[in-house]
């Protein structure tokens, strides 16, 4: 079932206490977020209400007792997206709530069994798959009806190999 519009903000805030995230694309072609990714590469200032939107949800999900993360997967080095993400995007995600760890594949991928797509789980009982083209740009979502074993495993390694994103970033130029 593909999930667009107001679907996926129903499927997404089902959740009763977990939504966690596997992004493992090296960029994304988001049309709402070209203009920034822009201003960042131009060097200009980061706006004031810069996802706002997001924050704004994740803070109510943490206000309500829920919890939101996600394992970011890189290759140094890192890309023009990657340094965006990392300076305009997800300082602001954890300072709303959200737990964002790295996992850093640039020596090896360790010979993890991970998933090579972008997916959300919910409740570790529900999945979303994020389906993007090769330059990053998002075709679709889709809900996912299978077994859900091997995400809990992705999952539970990707947690174990990645290091928080505050962490991450101490003496990183971004």
């Amino acid at each position: 079932m593909l999930l667009d519009g107001e679907a996926w903000r129903g499927f997404f805030d089902a959740f009763e206490s977990e939504a966690w995230r596997f992004e493992a694309q090296p960029t994304y072609s988001m049309p709402r977020e070209q203009q920034n990714v822009a201003r960042f590469l131009r060097g200009e200032g980061k706006p004031d209400n810069h996802n706002a939107r997001w924050h704004e949800r994740v803070r109510g999900y943490i206000a309500s007792g829920k919890c939101v993360g996600r394992v970011r997967v890189v290759r140094q080095p890192l890309t023009e997206y990657q340094r965006y993400q990392f300076a305009w995007g997800i300082p602001g995600n954890v300072a709303a709530g959200e737990d964002i760890r790295v996992l850093d594949v640039t020596q090896d991928d360790y010979g993890l069994p991970l998933s090579g797509r972008d997916w959300w789980m919910f409740d570790e009982a529900r999945i979303a798959h994020l389906n993007f083209r090769p330059d990053g740009t998002q075709i679709n979502r889709e809900a996912y009806d299978g077994d859900l074993a091997p995400y809990r495993e992705w999952k539970r390694v990707a947690l174990e190999h990645a290091v928080s994103f505050k962490e991450y970033v101490k003496g990183l130029d971004v």
